[in-house]
């Protein structure tokens, strides 16, 4: 409330005529009265505008949101799921011992990103490429707790939990995450066979007793294999692991591929 100074005035009959406002009084009711005046003309003028903004979502902040949701959606955006009989393609349920003789199934490796890849210890063309390949790989993500490799032996009556924890020691495998797997031969044919469709039998024509692909199978933390497209925009579904980085190009002109599983791996770790 504005407080009002009242002035009473003598005249010189004795009597009082009507009280009277005290001029600075008047002075703080017409600066009042200026400042609504103002307040009200910026809310006609301006208010509309920040409503009509609002409503057409040109506001800087939501701006800067939508950015940031569409640069989070480009991280995977060239990774694609693959196609499966049922839906998306995702890893089968196993259940195989590793090196330390711990029994590790595939929920063991859910909220992980991590590599699969088939082998054996006795193995003298391929194998000990795709290991240097991956140990290179577990010393890139190391400070990662949530990135690892599953590696299945496809010769498991000589591949022990015991042979495979001194195949782990010679190629210095470190990360926790990390379970070179044994098991029953049949469901391990099957895994990789039927789960990945993945090269992996016996024949005692080839070197070593067995014939095997040499790729690599990217898994997101969900389970669900990965892949970028090629050239072409199918899935390129896995990942020559023979060829390192530092050979470029394998014998049949083939660019390497550990790069790109590298990309890829960072993008899914990212999510």
């Amino acid at each position: 409330m504005i407080p009002i100074v009242i002035g009473i005035a003598s005249l010189p009959s004795g009597r009082y005529r009507e009280p009277i406002i005290d001029t600075m009084s008047k002075k703080n009711n017409y600066s009042y009265i200026g400042i609504a005046f103002i307040i009200l003309v910026f809310g006609i003028i301006f208010v509309p505008r920040i409503v009509d903004r609002i409503k057409e979502g040109d506001i800087t902040r939501q701006e800067s949101r939508s950015d940031y949701a569409d640069d989070n959606k480009k991280k995977v955006s060239d990774l694609v799921f693959i196609p499966g009989v049922e839906g998306n393609k995702r890893v089968p349920e196993f259940s195989f011992i590793n090196q330390d003789g711990k029994t590790i199934t595939d929920k063991d490796y859910l909220g992980k990103v991590y590599v699969v890849e088939f082998f054996f210890t006795t193995c003298p063309t391929i194998c000990p490429r795709m290991n240097q390949n991956l140990v290179k790989i577990q010393n890139e993500f190391k400070d990662f707790e949530n990135f690892g490799v599953a590696s299945f032996t496809i010769n498991p009556e000589y591949d022990t939990s015991e042979i495979l924890k001194e195949y782990a020691k010679a190629y210095e495998i470190t990360n926790p995450n990390w379970h070179l797997m044994t098991g029953d031969k049949e469901a391990i044919y099957n895994l990789a066979n039927k789960g990945f469709y993945i090269i992996a039998a016996e024949n005692k024509d080839v070197e070593g007793g067995f014939e095997h692909s040499g790729n690599f199978a990217l898994i997101d933390k969900n389970g669900f294999i990965r892949s970028r497209k090629d050239a072409s925009g199918n899935p390129l579904i896995y990942y020559e692991g023979i060829t390192s980085e530092e050979e470029q190009i394998n014998d049949e002109g083939q660019k390497e591929q550990i790069s790109l599983l590298k990309e890829d791996i960072r993008k899914l770790l990212k999510v």
